[in-house]
């Protein structure tokens, strides 16, 4: 609610809505000058990491997987690769691919409901989806049928639609048999065309001129645009292999938030997510979807953080046509998982979750117990990111109305597709014992 005092004006959002999980927001103004700006994470910590010390290593995928709802593929695929990383596993092409298809699932599902139930509303003026579906009911429902694919894709694969059982370190427990791809094949045709209506919808939304220069980071692969493989690289030409991303990267811990600030050491903020892999490897898309891509009016490098919505609905066209590509394509594996030799080891992986660049890096011990994990999540890489588009927001527009202003700020925010519970899983807790008791 914003208040307003003689020449100070402060917008204050105690419980940001359509964002996944628990933060406020916090926008100080005094006349023209911009005070202080926080993007508040209150979320109670999840010690995830703390979890799995001295878990099986074969545990990760599932475990990890329930940090989040909406992308567990993705914590389940940084958890099986950095295991194989860590233990020297290689897997078949077969798998590989197969890999590359339920991910293509989790960015359909996780994309679509942005898109249409989150960021939708910000462009058209409705409070949340129910309220615009009474007056674009033809809109809402291709955004659920397009959800719908996706959910059918990971379930096929993944044994259930939310935190699937079917992944394992080094495959798969039950491969999918040859009925049940042939029946992906034409939902996935369905959601193809569906995504090309979405590109070409989402085009016609108006977007506040804004732009900014930000390091991009993302992963980058040479023959593919970028799943769960590829080198770390940035639009300032970082380019290291995931093993070095500890020696280039730091979180910090800020008072008013439970979830880390990541940051890129000697250079600050950085931005990951759709857009940064886009503006990163944008000629790794096919032909005719980087000429849709431009045809809906995105240039070669997005600058502009509310075109993400347009960024999303090119990745949600790319991965029903990767899906298609896979389908048509598959041969079976020969085993859905290889046998494992245990040693004490560290591992390191990066994938490419719907909201950006996810590490993971675990060490093993001798009978493949975890000895330590660290987990980085695309929301506390982007947590400096958010608050300085916050601020470059509310300095550009500080002539509007305080409740047209709390609307612009709160739609920054969920350009990023912030998923707060993902990033708050860490705590800096300090016991003072007194040094009088002798404890």
């Amino acid at each position: 609610m914003p208040k307003e005092t003689n020449n100070t004006r402060t917008i204050q959002v105690d419980y940001l809505a359509r964002v996944e999980g628990e933060g406020k927001l916090y926008v100080e103004m005094d006349g023209d000058d911009v005070g202080e700006v926080r993007l508040e994470i209150f979320e109670p910590p999840r010690f995830f990491e703390a979890l799995l010390r001295g878990r099986d290593y074969v545990e990760a995928p599932d475990i990890t997987a329930r940090i989040c709802g909406i992308c567990p593929i993705a914590y389940q695929m940084s958890a099986v690769h950095a295991m194989e990383d860590a233990l020297g596993v290689d897997i078949e092409p077969g798998i590989r691919e197969l890999r590359r298809l339920i991910y293509c699932g989790e960015w359909i599902e996780s994309h679509t409901l942005h898109i249409y139930m989150l960021h939708a509303p910000d462009f058209l003026g409705y409070a949340g989806a129910v309220e615009m579906a009474k007056d674009h009911p033809e809109v809402v429902k291709r955004g659920l049928a397009l959800k719908k694919a996706g959910n059918e894709l990971v379930s096929t694969l993944g044994g259930r639609e939310v935190h699937p059982i079917n992944v394992r370190v080094g495959g798969f427990y039950r491969l999918p048999r040859p009925k049940e791809l042939r029946q992906l094949a034409e939902t996935m045709r369905q959601a193809r065309e569906l995504a090309k209506e979405t590109l070409e919808w989402a085009a016609t939304l108006d977007f506040p001129d804004y732009e900014r220069d930000i390091e991009f980071v993302s992963l980058s692969h040479p023959d593919e645009y970028p799943f769960n493989e590829g080198r770390v690289v940035s639009s300032q030409g970082l380019d290291i292999s995931v093993h070095d991303y500890d020696d280039h990267f730091e979180e910090q811990h800020l008072e008013h938030s439970t979830a880390l600030y990541s940051v890129h050491k000697g250079h600050g903020s950085y931005f990951v997510g759709p857009m940064a892999r886009y503006n990163l490897n944008r000629d790794r898309l096919p032909d005719w979807i980087q000429q849709a891509a431009a045809d809906a009016g995105l240039e070669k490098v997005c600058k502009n953080p509310y075109k993400s919505i347009l960024v999303r609905a090119v990745e949600v066209l790319f991965a029903c046509d990767e899906a298609l590509r896979i389908l048509d394509a598959y041969e079976a594996p020969d085993n859905a998982a290889p046998d494992i030799e245990l040693h004490a080891a560290v591992g390191y992986a990066a994938t490419e979750a719907p909201r950006g660049l996810l590490y993971h890096r675990y060490e093993l011990a001798d009978d493949g117990t975890i000895a330590d994990a660290r987990i980085v999540p695309p929301t506390s890489q982007n947590q400096y990111a958010i608050e300085d588009d916050l601020r470059g927001v509310v300095e550009r527009n500080i002539a509007m109305g305080s409740d047209e202003l709390q609307w612009r700020c709160e739609q920054t925010i969920r350009n990023y597709d912030p998923c707060i519970s993902c990033a708050t899983h860490f705590l800096n807790l300090q016991i003072n014992r007194g040094e009088s008791r002798g404890e």
